[in-house]
């Protein structure tokens, strides 16, 4: 079971879960080796007296339970206590938990992945609708919002340009603990094998069903 101060930290450990799912799936594609993580799918939590308004509705619209919606809504507004995340605080949570790392730009990727309004301010309402997805959403669910994670521009497509910018992202926030030692072309290289398992029609661009193909793939293999 959670203790007060670990329910308290909900919103870090919330987003953590996006960039271990997301190394996870550079994982499954070959691109980075992490053999030893383990990726914990769901979260035991306690009860809090705290009931936030709207409580019903997101209930409705996420795979928590109320008594879960208000641990997390006590946990993020600890921490946030105007009601909102804004970019800043995603980067020095990044840079707290990757500190031989700059997480600068892959905390400016996951930001933009929550922040579905594009408004600049992360609400309580997007931060556990995500998390419900990347928690107890399903892999096409987890999958397509991983998609938009990596499609930077939000044209539809992820372009080789778009994973070029993801992929030295994350080896730029793992810093010196990235393994393989990271070589000057190895992102590029990445990115090949990236597009090579899943641009399927070879045209230069991945799409949402491409990919989640592919990823399918990958999972049925292991």
């Amino acid at each position: 079971m959670w203790t007060k101060g670990e329910s308290e930290g909900l919103q870090t450990l919330g987003i953590v879960v996006v960039v271990c799912s997301s190394l996870k799936l550079l994982h499954y594609l070959g691109i980075i080796d992490l053999s030893d993580d383990k990726i914990e799918d769901e979260l035991e939590m306690t009860t809090m007296c705290h009931r936030p308004e709207g409580l019903e509705q997101l209930e409705a619209q996420t795979n928590f339970t109320k008594r879960e919606l208000q641990v997390l809504y006590r946990g993020f507004k600890n921490e946030c206590p105007s009601g909102v995340v804004n970019e800043e605080t995603f980067k020095q949570i990044y840079a707290q938990f990757f500190p031989h790392g700059d997480a600068t730009m892959y905390a400016h990727y996951l930001f933009n992945a929550f922040d579905t309004a594009q408004n600049g301010s992360v609400k309580f309402e997007d931060f556990v609708i995500a998390l419900s997805i990347l928690l107890r959403g399903t892999v096409h669910e987890k999958l397509r919002w991983t998609f938009n994670l990596y499609d930077i521009n939000k044209d539809g497509y992820i372009n080789k340009e778009e994973m070029m910018d993801i992929v030295k992202a994350i080896y730029d926030m793992m810093g010196k603990y990235t393994y393989p030692v990271l070589k000057e072309d190895a992102p590029r290289q990445h990115v090949e094998v990236f597009f090579q398992k899943m641009d399927k029609n070879k045209d230069g661009v991945v799409t949402l069903d491409e990919f989640i193909e592919s990823c399918q793939e990958v999972r049925t293999k292991l």
